[in-house]
């Protein structure tokens, strides 16, 4: 079996900026679209979080340590959180701007449709875009491996424990930028506004949806 850097095209001495490029470059190699499979996709991926976890090519996996910090935060721990939620979409029509503080009471305002403007809860260990299916909407996504932005939202109230993001780098962190497929909800409520993937500044991370949404529904 290869190990986790043979499956990235790395040496094993490589360091954490080379691990990073390699895996950006073997996720686009693995896609469907690009000769690859959604099998190898998520074969790449697992590779790359077993060296962030400490993979030594002499040793096995080190146990994990327990996380003990915010053990009062952890999604298994809460009650549900509300969301309220807003399309980025319906932004253009109204003139509104991204970056207004005043932007969800003025869509609070509005008479939106539920699609574009409304809130529902996410049960604990929900992540923010299961919750959102399970309530029947259609939230835009592609991997579901945290590997690209497609299912990308901005957090305008509230926060997300992410597990595992791979694609997002630390200034769209910084501007509130989350996945919302394995985004989950660690307040008692949050404002969300999705579809943010058709912001200029995620066109490099985004990814064909197409082959991931046949994979999902035929499982």
């Amino acid at each position: 079996m290869d190990s986790p850097f043979e499956v990235l095209h790395l040496d094993s001495d490589a360091d954490d900026e080379q691990v990073e490029q390699a895996y950006r470059e073997r996720v686009k190699q693995a896609h469907p679209d690009q000769g690859g499979s959604v099998q190898e996709f998520q074969r790449v991926r697992r590779a790359y979080e077993k060296i962030k976890a400490g993979y030594e090519e002499s040793a096995d996996l080190p146990d994990a340590e327990p996380d003990t910090t915010d053990d009062q935060t952890t999604p298994e721990k809460r009650a549900y959180s509300e969301v309220t939620y807003l399309n980025y979409d319906v932004l253009p029509d109204y003139g509104w701007e991204i970056g207004d503080d005043a932007l969800f009471e003025k869509a609070a305002d509005k008479d939106l449709p539920e699609t574009d403007y409304g809130t529902f809860e996410v049960e604990p260990g929900e992540s923010l875009l299961e919750a959102a299916e399970d309530r029947g909407y259609e939230w835009p996504f592609a991997c579901r491996g945290g590997a690209c932005a497609n299912c990308a939202i901005m957090l305008f109230d509230g926060e997300l424990s992410m597990p595992s993001s791979h694609v997002l780098p630390a200034e769209m962190m910084a501007e509130n930028i989350r996945l919302s497929c394995n985004g989950m909800p660690i307040t008692d409520e949050l404002q969300v506004v999705y579809n943010v993937k058709h912001m200029p500044e995620l066109d490099d991370l985004l990814l064909p949806p197409k082959p991931f949404e046949q994979a999902y529904s035929d499982d």
